[in-house]
């Protein structure tokens, strides 16, 4: 396995100042900032994995609407401390998934472009300090067990790319399809398998500058490294740190099932491939439910009457105590995952009537168990639920119904569930069977209650959209992002065949909860 990222740094002595005006060379000085080493390599305009050298530009090829302006190099501001980080049961099983692609849009920052790119690398030399496995590597030891080293090797890339000729009118585009040529820009390291982290950095970082001034910052994730709650994390540390806010410090103790000895073998060292077929047609649609329409979605599954007794609209599973104990009310997200499933499956006209239809939730793990495991601890802490219906039993039965079996299938997952899933991967190693196989599953990722607006303020003020890149999508995967306004509301990512996606966009009884187009 290689044994570094990045060759070499510069001496910390001879400093460079911060500056964009990177001229057409092979090689940029060195820059630093706030005691963060950084190097600069030479102008490029291409997308990752392959970056062309900049001789190559404007000879002959169409300039890319997206073009990386400089690439660096940043690492933590002091030298990690944390040692080898081994791999979970939780950890192992996300290897043969893509790295995970997520940022923000925001209205134009008010800062000129290179103070801006200053702060941000500045900021991020400090989070990774705070966070030192994120710019470790993954190592496979002589028991095949593979560890996260962290060591003065640690380092990740933070790509300035700029697109002149394009708009926030051109991502955030109403009742319209998601313009993935162009969010695919947003993000490097695209399609990187997890594996491949013994090789590439762990993290990976875009600041995309629009025509208008509009910014997306672009965070892109080893998903055998991090979760969501991980993920959003270190997204909301970040920010703080460029804004001069307090630090929440992750907890890296293995007490995940950390005592374990189980291991995923891969022989000859070539590593897993996605379980999905990443070419599939697809189309990808941001769609919005109000507050109102997820109340009134809840009070139909709970069966009440329309009193306006809901208080909580923003819930990922259950309210925890409730699902612990397996009685409650059927949450929010419960509610909304039930209206999906239904009107989904109804959109797959190809479906038999006794064919199972199955919606896979993920769940957080970290407060479930007994004892809990703290908020913050690092890496992924999460288990994959199914609720199952035939085809015909969601057609004959109401939301009430498919809301209560998905209840049910989560309420259920607790400290014993979790452990005895855990045996059985430790009994037979696998990773995690992502994708879509027979056409007639779900898989809900992400979580309205994630932090993606709440806390990634960098100093220019709230969010204005989530967006995500090409990783892990295939038809029927969705993601749930908290609306913008922090108001309740919802917004679903939605990833469908387009045949299905069309009969979706057909069917009333799905629109009439959906709300006005989220941008």
């Amino acid at each position: 396995m290689p044994s570094a990222l990045f060759s070499g740094g510069a001496s910390p002595h001879s400093r460079t100042p911060l500056s964009l005006q990177i001229s057409d060379r092979r090689m940029a000085p060195p820059i630093y900032a706030d005691g963060a080493t950084v190097e600069a390599t030479s102008v490029v305009a291409a997308a990752d994995p392959a970056i062309a050298p900049n001789e190559l530009v404007g000879k002959g090829a169409p300039a890319p609407a997206i073009s990386v302006v400089s690439k660096q190099t940043v690492r933590p501001v002091g030298l990690p401390a944390i040692g080898d980080l081994k791999l979970s049961v939780s950890d192992m099983p996300m290897l043969s998934c893509h790295y995970i692609q997520k940022g923000l849009f925001f209205a134009p920052p008010g800062v000129p472009v290179p103070s801006l790119v200053s702060s941000l690398v500045s900021s991020l030399s400090r989070a990774l300090d705070v966070f030192p496995a994120l710019a470790g590597r993954l190592v496979t030891l002589h028991d095949d067990s593979i560890v996260i080293r962290c060591d003065d090797a640690a380092a990740v890339e933070f790509h300035h790319a700029a697109a002149p000729s394009l708009s926030l009118d051109d991502f955030l585009v109403p009742d319209a399809d998601v313009p993935t040529t162009l969010t695919n820009g947003l993000f490097p390291m695209d399609r990187t398998v997890s594996y491949k982290g013994h090789g590439r950095p762990l993290t990976s970082f875009q600041l995309t500058v629009l025509g208008d001034g509009a910014v997306f910052v672009g965070f892109v994730a080893n998903h055998a490294v991090v979760d969501g709650t991980s993920f959003w994390h270190f997204f909301n540390t970040w920010a703080g740190l460029c804004r001069g806010a307090p630090v929440r410090e992750p907890d890296f103790r293995r007490n995940f099932f950390g005592d374990s000895t189980a291991v995923l073998r891969f022989p000859g060292g070539a590593g897993p491939a996605v379980t999905f077929d990443a070419e599939a047609p697809l189309r990808e649609r941001i769609i919005h439910f109000s507050a109102a329409a997820i109340r009134e979605l809840k009070a139909m599954a709970n069966r009440w009457k329309r009193t306006g007794q809901d208080a909580e609209v923003n819930g990922k599973l259950t309210h925890d105590s409730k699902a612990r104990g397996g009685s409650g009310e059927i949450s929010s997200f419960q509610s909304l995952c039930a209206h999906i499933w239904r009107a989904v499956t109804r959109a797959r006209r190809r479906l038999a009537p006794d064919s199972p239809a199955t919606i896979r939730m993920a769940v957080n793990c970290r407060h479930r168990l007994r004892p809990a495991i703290s908020p913050l601890y690092f890496g992924n802490a999460i288990q994959s639920v199914a609720t199952t219906a035939t085809v015909a039993e969601l057609a004959s039965n109401d939301l009430a119904w498919a809301a209560a079996r998905i209840h049910a299938t989560v309420a259920a997952h607790d400290d014993g569930a979790i452990r005895r899933a855990a045996a059985e991967w430790e009994a037979a190693p696998r990773c995690f069977p992502l994708g879509n196989p027979d056409g007639a599953a779900l898989t809900m990722g992400s979580s309205p209650r994630f932090p993606m607006y709440d806390g990634n303020d960098f100093g220019w003020g709230r969010a204005l959209a989530v967006r995500s890149g090409r990783a892990n999508k295939f038809d029927g995967k969705m993601s749930a992002f908290p609306g913008q306004a922090g108001d309740g509301s919802v917004d679903v990512e939605v990833c469908l065949a387009p045949d299905t996606m069309a009969c979706l966009l057909r069917d009333d009884e799905f629109l009439k909860y959906v709300s006005s187009p989220a941008p």
